[in-house]
C-alpha cells in the first residue's frame, strides 16, 4: 500500500468557461455512506477534456470540474466500504450504470440513463470524491507493478473495449483506422494485440503518423497528401478493408469510412461528432453492398473488466500512448499541446 496524507491545500481546476480555467484551493470533502475519497496520483488529457475545454458540453454547465481518466490512493472512505482503506492503489472508471433501468435490464447499461448525469469530473485536482455508485461497481486495486500513468487509462480503453467487442474483428482481416489521434492509436494497439493481420492507418500529421507506426500500424496513410478512398480501396487484395474505425469525430472522417470499407464490410463510428450534424449515405451502396454500419457509444461494466485485465496483464504496451508529462499547476501548457497536436496523451502529476 501507499503512503498517502491529505493536502492542506487541496487544488482543483475549474473550467470558468471556454478557453479560461482557474486552479482554485477547495475544501477537504469526507466521504459519506459508499463513497471513496481519492489522492489523485495521475489524470490524462483526453480529447473530450479539449472539446470541455474549446467550446463546454450540452451537458455540463460553467463553473465545471474538469478531467476523468485518473489513479490514486484511498485516503479515506465513507460507511460502507468494505473492499477498499486507506492506503490502498485504485483504478476507475468515472462512470456506473444504475443496474436497474429499461436500459441496464437488457445488457445496454452504457445506455443507462444515469451513466453522463452521475459522471466523476474534476480529476485534475489533489483529491476527487468518487460515488457510491461508482464505487461499487467500476473501482479496482491497482496492482503495485501497474504505474500509475497506465492505470489511468482505465477509461478510453473501456470505450475502444467496447467498440472492438461489437465490431469483432478476426485475425485474418484487413482493418482500417480513421484517425491517428490518442483513441485511434488505442485502436491500433488493441487490434494488434487481437493478433489482426493487417492494420492501416490514415491520418494527419507527420508526427502522428509515426505514432501510428510505433504503435504497430503495418501501415499508414497521409491523408494530406494521398487519396484515402483510393489506397484503401487497393488493399486486401484490391477489395478494401474488412473493417474500418473511424476516431476523428469528425463528419468528414465518417463520410471518408463509408467510401473506404469493402462491400460487405463493416464500419464503427467511434469518434463522436458535434451536435447539430449530419452524415448523407449513398442508400444503393449501404444497401446493395450489404454494409453494416456500428455507432458505440462509451462501455459496459463488463468493458471495463476486460480492460482492466489487460492493463494488469501489462502486454498491450498502452502506456507508449502517454507521451508528456506535466505538473498541475502547468495545465494550461497541456492544453496548448493538446490544441497544436504536439501530444497523444499527457499525464498531469498533482
Amino acid at each position: 500500500m501507499s503512503e498517502a496524507a491529505i493536502p492542506a491545500l487541496p487544488r482543483q481546476a475549474v473550467l470558468v468557461e471556454p478557453r479560461h480555467f482557474e486552479l482554485r484551493q477547495a475544501a477537504v470533502p469526507h466521504p459519506a455512506p459508499g463513497e471513496i475519497l481519492l489522492q489523485v496520483k495521475c489524470a490524462l488529457s483526453c480529447g473530450t477534456d479539449l472539446k470541455f475545454y474549446r467550446r463546454g458540453h450540452p451537458l455540463f454547465s460553467f463553473p465545471m470540474p474538469f478531467g476523468h481518466e485518473f489513479s490514486g490512493v484511498v485516503l479515506e472512505v465513507g460507511q460502507g466500504v468494505d473492499a477498499f482503506r486507506p492506503g490502498d492503489e485504485l483504478m476507475a472508471a468515472p462512470t456506473a450504470p444504475c443496474g436497474e433501468c429499461f436500459f441496464c435490464a437488457r445488457g445496454q447499461e452504457n445506455l443507462c440513463v444515469q451513466v453522463i448525469d452521475t459522471m466523476v469530473m474534476g480529476a485534475y485536482a489533489d483529491l476527487l470524491l468518487l460515488p457510491a455508485h461508482v464505487a461499487a461497481r467500476n473501482v479496482f486495486k491497482k496492482p503495485s507493478t501497474l504505474p500509475f500513468e497506465e492505470a489511468a487509462l482505465l477509461e478510453p480503453l473501456s470505450c475502444v473495449v467496447h467498440a472492438q467487442a461489437m465490431a469483432r474483428p478476426e485475425p485474418s482481416e484487413t482493418c482500417m483506422v480513421v484517425g491517428a489521434g490518442a483513441f485511434g492509436l488505442l485502436h491500433v494497439i488493441l487490434l494488434k494485440a487481437a493478433g489482426v493481420r493487417t492494420v492501416v492507418v490514415a491520418g494527419r500529421g507527420d508526427a502522428r503518423l509515426r505514432w501510428a507506426a510505433e504503435m504497430g500500424a503495418d501501415r499508414v496513410i497521409d491523408a494530406r497528401r494521398e487519396d484515402v478512398a483510393s489506397q484503401a480501396g487497393a488493399l486486401n487484395g484490391g477489395y478494401g478493408p474488412d473493417l474500418v474505425v473511424e476516431a476523428t469525430g469528425q463528419v468528414s472522417g465518417w463520410e471518408s469510412a463509408v467510401r473506404c470499407v469493402r462491400r460487405g464490410g463493416r464500419v464503427v463510428f467511434f469518434g463522436g461528432c458535434a451536435a447539430g450534424t449530419s452524415l448523407q449515405l449513398d442508400t444503393r451502396r449501404m444497401h446493395y453492398d450489404s454494409l453494416t454500419l456500428l455507432a458505440p457509444f462509451h462501455y459496459r461494466p463488463a468493458d471495463v473488466r476486460r480492460a482492466r485485465d489487460l492493463l494488469v496483464e501489462r502486454k498491450l504496451g498502452a502506456g507508449r500512448i502517454i507521451n508528456e508529462r506535466r505538473r498541475l499547476s502547468e495545465l494550461p501548457q497541456v492544453f496548448d499541446l493538446l490544441e497544436q497536436g504536439d501530444v497523444l496523451k499527457c499525464a498531469i502529476i498533482p
